[in-house]
Order: C-alpha cells, then structure tokens, then sequence
C-alpha cells in the first residue's frame, strides 16, 4: 500500500487563501508549474487523489477529465454528493465520500494499490487528514507572497504532529519542504 501524502502550497505568512477566498497568487503560473520535472514526478507517483467539495467546485467538475493532471481516482469529501455526476474519462473517476476522511482515505489507498495517495486542496481537508492520523508525509510549498490574512492552514490541529524534514527543493522562487510524520 502506498504513503499518503498532503500536498498544499501556502504564503510565507501560513495562509492557503487570501481574504477573499482566492488562490491566484500561490499559483501565478499553473501551465509552467505543470510542465516542471516537481509536477510530473508528482503526476507519476499517484495513484489516487483525496480533495474537499470545496476544493473540487473550484473547478470545472466536468473539465476533470482528461484536463486534469491526475487522471486517476478522485475521492471528493463532502456531506452532500452532487445530483448530477461529474464528466468521468479513462482513469479518472469521481467517487463522492460522506464517510469522513478516514474512509477517503482507505477507499484511495485501495485505488491507488502500491502508489501515492495524494491530498490536496483546502485547509479543512488537511486539518482533518492530520487530526485523523492518515498522513504519513507532508509537502508544503511555501510561496514568496504575504496575505496577511485569509485561511491559516495549522490552526485547530487537535494535537501536535512530529515531523522529520526529509527535502527542501526550488520550484521557481517557491521553496518546497517535505516532512515524515514521526509516529
């Protein structure tokens, strides 16, 4: 079974959004960032993707398939699955979980057999994935920007989480650390 890792790029200052909600200035340019060696050795190790409702109505649900850079199984937490199913394609498939993070978590896991699990997206998510103790690594871009205020990515973590920096890289002015959750 493959490592679970959250994946979340935040401001210097600890905010995954701005005031508004927005998220432009942690991504400036998503077509390069697509195109970087960081990406598609990203792209290659996953095998299935955990997001938020929100996070995947930030989207066009129907523009997933085949635009998305993880053509493979998405599990999107929420309480209330859409009426209508997303565009589905190939190996991307959408399966809406009400089952908490946990059951996310072991459903993608299954998915992704041997490879990565990858969580993504909002701030929620995250809090939840590491108050749950299903994330095994954490990867934190931490973009050159200061919000000031917007959504922290830290706050309400029911208890400590012990890292172990295993990387720190550059991936164009944004510097990426991951970390081994020390259980």
């Amino acid at each position: 079974m493959g490592s679970v890792l959250l994946s979340m790029f935040t401001s210097l200052d600890g905010f995954v959004n701005d005031s508004q909600g927005r998220v432009g200035p942690l991504y400036p340019d998503p077509v390069s960032l697509a195109q970087t060696a960081f990406m598609q050795d990203s792209i290659r190790c996953t095998g299935a993707v955990v997001m938020g409702r929100r996070t995947f109505e930030m989207g066009d649900p129907d523009g997933y398939a085949g635009q998305y850079e993880y053509q493979v199984p998405i599990f999107v937490l929420t309480h209330h699955p859409p009426e209508v199913a997303p565009k589905q394609g190939g190996r991307l498939t959408f399966t809406f979980v009400t089952g908490g993070i946990e059951d996310a978590v072991a459903r993608a896991q299954t998915a992704a057999v041997d490879r990565e699990v990858l969580i993504i997206g909002g701030a929620d998510t995250a809090r939840q994935a590491l108050n749950a103790g299903v994330v095994d690594e954490l990867e934190i871009g931490v973009v050159p920007v200061l919000f000031g205020e917007g959504t922290t990515l830290f706050a309400n973590l029911l208890h400590a989480v012990r890292l172990e920096r295993t990387q720190v890289a550059e991936l164009s002015g944004t510097t990426v650390l991951r970390y081994r959750v020390i259980r």
